[in-house]
C-alpha cells in the first residue's frame, strides 16, 4: 500500500481567517500538500440547486447502460435468472457511495480525486494511469455497436461449429462497424468548442432515449411472473450461480459487479465531470475545450480550500446536499431502473413462468447471441414484432455508443488530469487540451489497431475490461477510505455511516477480486508456468 512517509493523524482543523487573500497557500498541518503545489485559499461560491447541477450524473449513468444494463446483467440473468441478481442491487448502491466520496474531494479542493491520491504518494500517478488505460483499451462498445448495427441491417447468419456443434449467429462487418463507431465519437467529441458541454448535451439526448425506449419495451414485454422472481432473487442475499451448470465464471460475476453502475475507473471521472460543470471549489478550475473549435481557458495549477467561516459552512451544506440530491436521481435512480427492466425484459423472453428456459433458447448462448437471440423472440410476437424488434436493436445501438463515447471521454480526463499535475504542470507547451486530445486519438487508434488484427468479440472484450476494473475499483476504494477520513479537515470528512459504506466497498470487491484470481487467473498462470508433470 503506497502511503505517506509520515501519517499525521490528529483531527486538524481548518483556520479561520479574516478576509481573503488568494495568493495565500494551505499549510501542511491543514491538508499535507505531499509532491504537489500546495492549496491556496479561496472562499466557496455559493451554492445552486440541485436542479441545477444536473448533468455530470447522468453522463455517469450513460457509461453504466452499456455495459452492466444492457450486456452483463442481462447475459447473468439469461444464463442463471435471478439467483445473483441480490448483488447487482447491491454493487449499485455501493457504487453510489463510491462516487459521492469522489465528488467529496472534488467540491472541497476543486481537485479531481486522483490528484488527492497523488497527494498521499506519488506513486499513484503512474500506478493510476496504467489502472486507467489497460482495463479500457478493448474497445467492446463500439464492437457491440457494431453487432447491433449488423444485425438490424443485415440480419444474423447461422454458423455451425463442426467441432462443438454450437450454433452462431454471425453479424457482418463487425471490425469496421466498430471502428466508424470509435471515429464517429472521436469526431464528436473534437467538434465541440467545450468538451464537456458536448458530452453533456450528448449524454442527456443518448440517455433519455434509451430509458424512453426501455420503458416502452417493458411496458409490452414484462410479465408479472417475473417481477416476482426478481424480488425472490434480491432476496437471496449470499445465493451464487451454479458455475459449472451455467457456463458462468467468478471473472464475469466480478465484471458485473464492477459494472452494476460505471465501474472502474471512469467512476473516477465524476471529479472531472463535476470539475468542468463548477460545482463546489471546481468553479475556480478551468475547463478543457476543443484545439480546433474552442477558445483556450486558463487552468489552475493547484486547487482550492475555503476557510473555517459560518458563511463557509453553511454553503458547504448547501453544495453537499444538492449533489447528493442530483446524483440519488441523475445516478441511482436511472441505473436501477434500467438494471431492472432490461433484465426483466430478458426473463420473460428466455424463460416460461415456472421460471424454466424456454425449449431452444439455450442455442443463443454463445457471446453476444443471446440478444439477437432476445431480438428474435420480440420479433415473433403477432402484434407489433417486427417494430419492436427494431427498437430494441436502435436501443442497444444507442445505449453501446452512449458507453464508448462516455468512456473515450472519461479515460482521456483522467489520463490528461494524472499527467499534466504530476510530469508536466510546469509545461506550457502542453495544455490539459492537447493532453486530452493526444490520449483521446490515441485510444481511439489503439481501438482501431486491436480491431483490425482480429479480437472482435465484444463480450469477451467487455468481461475482460469489466473483470480489471473490478480490481481498480478494491484499490481506490482503500485510497478514498483514507483520503476522505485522514487528509480532509475534520469537518468535511465523511461520517461513520459513509466510512462503513467504503469500507463495504473494500470488501466487497476484494473478495470477489481475490476469488476471481483464486479460481481462474492464478490456475492459467500456474498451468503456464509449472505444467503437469514438469
Amino acid at each position: 500500500m503506497l502511503m505517506p512517509d509520515e501519517i499525521t493523524p490528529t483531527d486538524r482543523q481548518l483556520p479561520v481567517m479574516s478576509g481573503r487573500d488568494d495568493d495565500a497557500v494551505v499549510p501542511d498541518e491543514t491538508i499535507r500538500h505531499g509532491s504537489l503545489p500546495p492549496l491556496k485559499w479561496r472562499d466557496l461560491p455559493e451554492p445552486i440547486s440541485w436542479k441545477k447541477m444536473v448533468g455530470p450524473s447522468i453522463m455517469l449513468a450513460g457509461l453504466a447502460l452499456g455495459s452492466g444494463e444492457f450486456v452483463l446483467w442481462p447475459y447473468i440473468t439469461y444464463k442463471a435468472g435471478f439467483i445473483f441478481f441480490w448483488a447487482c442491487i447491491l454493487g449499485v448502491f455501493t457504487q453510489y457511495f463510491l462516487n459521492m466520496e469522489i465528488e467529496r474531494w472534488t467540491l472541497a479542493t476543486g481537485e479531481s480525486a486522483i490528484a488527492g491520491f497523488c497527494r498521499i504518494n506519488r506513486n499513484w500517478a503512474w500506478v493510476f494511469l496504467i489502472l486507467n488505460i489497460l482495463p479500457w483499451a478493448w474497445p467492446g462498445w463500439a464492437t457491440g455497436a457494431g453487432q447491433m448495427m449488423s444485425w438490424a441491417v443485415f440480419g444474423a447468419e447461422e454458423v455451425l461449429d463442426p467441432q462443438t456443434g454450437v450454433v452462431s449467429f454471425r453479424a457482418r462487418y463487425v471490425p469496421l462497424l466498430g471502428i466508424a463507431g470509435l471515429w464517429l465519437v472521436g469526431i464528436a467529441l473534437t467538434a465541440g468548442p467545450v468538451v464537456y458541454n458536448t458530452v453533456e448535451r450528448i449524454q442527456m439526448v443518448l440517455v433519455g432515449l434509451i430509458v424512453v425506449i426501455v420503458i416502452g419495451l417493458g411496458f409490452v414485454l414484462i410479465r408479472g411472473d417475473a417481477v416476482m422472481a426478481m424480488v425472490s432473487g434480491i432476496g437471496s442475499i449470499g445465493q451464487m450461480p451454479d458455475l459449472d451448470a451455467t457456463g458462468l465464471t467468478f471473472i464475469s460475476l466480478l465484471g458485473a459487479l464492477a459494472f452494476a453502475g460505471a465501474g472502474g475507473s471512469t467512476n473516477l471521472g465524476q471529479s472531472n465531470f463535476i470539475k468542468d460543470k463548477g460545482y463546489g471549489m471546481g468553479q475556480f478550475i478551468g475547463r478543457i475545450t476543443s484545439p480546433l473549435t474552442g477558445q483556450e481557458e486558463a487552468i489552475a495549477d493547484t486547487g482550492f480550500l475555503f476557510p473555517d467561516s459560518l458563511e463557509n459552512r453553511q454553503r458547504w451544506l448547501g453544495w453537499w446536499r444538492s449533489a447528493n440530491i442530483e446524483h440519488v436521481l441523475s445516478f441511482l435512480v436511472t441505473c436501477v431502473i434500467c438494471l431492472c427492466l432490461m433484465s426483466l425484459m430478458t426473463y420473460s423472453v428466455f424463460y416460461d413462468t415456472e421460471g424454466v428456459l424456454k425449449p431452444g433458447m439455450d442455442r443463443y448462448g454463445d457471446g453476444l447471441d443471446f440478444v439477437w437471440g432476445e431480438a428474435t423472440v420480440i420479433g415473433e410476437r403477432a402484434t407489433g414484432g417486427g417494430l419492436l424488434k427494431l427498437g430494441f436493436l436502435v436501443m442497444g445501438i444507442a445505449v453501446l455508443l452512449t458507453t464508448e463515447l462516455g468512456v473515450l471521454d472519461a479515460t482521456a480526463r483522467i489520463s490528461t488530469d494524472i499527467v499534466k499535475i504530476n510530469y508536466l504542470r510546469d509545461n506550457d507547451n502542453w495544455s490539459l487540451s492537447k493532453l486530452y486530445y493526444l490520449f483521446l486519438w490515441g485510444e481511439i487508434l489503439l481501438g482501431t489497431v486491436i480491431l483490425l488484427v482480429g479480437f472482435d468479440k465484444p463480450l469477451v472484450l467487455l468481461v475482460t475490461s469489466a473483470a480489471m476494473n473490478g480490481f481498480v475499483m478494491f484499490v481506490y476504494s482503500i485510497l478514498l477510505l483514507y483520503l476522505n477520513r485522514r487528509i480532509l479537515p475534520s469537518r468535511l470528512r465523511m461520517g461513520w455511516v459513509r466510512m462503513l459504506a467504503i469500507g463495504w466497498a473494500v470488501l466487497f470487491f476484494g473478495f470477489f477480486s481475490y476469488k476471481a484470481v483464486e479460481l481462474e487467473v492464478w490456475p492459467k498462470l500456474f498451468a503456464k508456468f509449472f505444467p503437469a508433470g514438469a
